[in-house]
């Protein structure tokens, strides 16, 4: 998958939480996220005031826990595990951990992305 399909895809399926994305498609929608971020708060600086990053945040919030949970489907992990964002540092290292899985075949969640 390429990086303008991983995008396409994330922001158009911003609030499902089913099917599997691979990884490519979760990676190249995370450095999505590092560019619009990164953008964002060189915008922000140029205000003088904190207005577009919060909001560029607060507009990819949904689409990446959709990507994350997929992303998880399509190690065989259900959507449960993307709670490990909230115990800090080791809880995000092992999500990254399991992020860095390859993709299984078949599972519960369907044939592969």
């Amino acid at each position: 998958m390429t990086f303008t399909e991983a995008v396409r895809s994330g922001l158009t399926n911003y609030a499902v939480f089913t099917g599997r994305a691979s990884r490519s498609a979760y990676w190249y929608f995370v450095l999505f996220q590092i560019l619009v971020s990164t953008i964002a708060s060189a915008i922000d600086g140029g205000l003088g005031m904190q207005l577009v990053a919060p909001l560029a945040s607060l507009g990819l919030l949904l689409p990446s826990l959709g990507v994350g949970v997929r992303r998880l489907h399509d190690i065989g992990k259900s959507w449960k595990w993307m709670l490990l964002i909230l115990i800090p540092i080791l809880g995000w290292i092992y999500l990254v951990y399991l992020m860095i899985q390859p993709s299984e075949g078949a599972n519960a969640y369907g044939s592969p992305a």
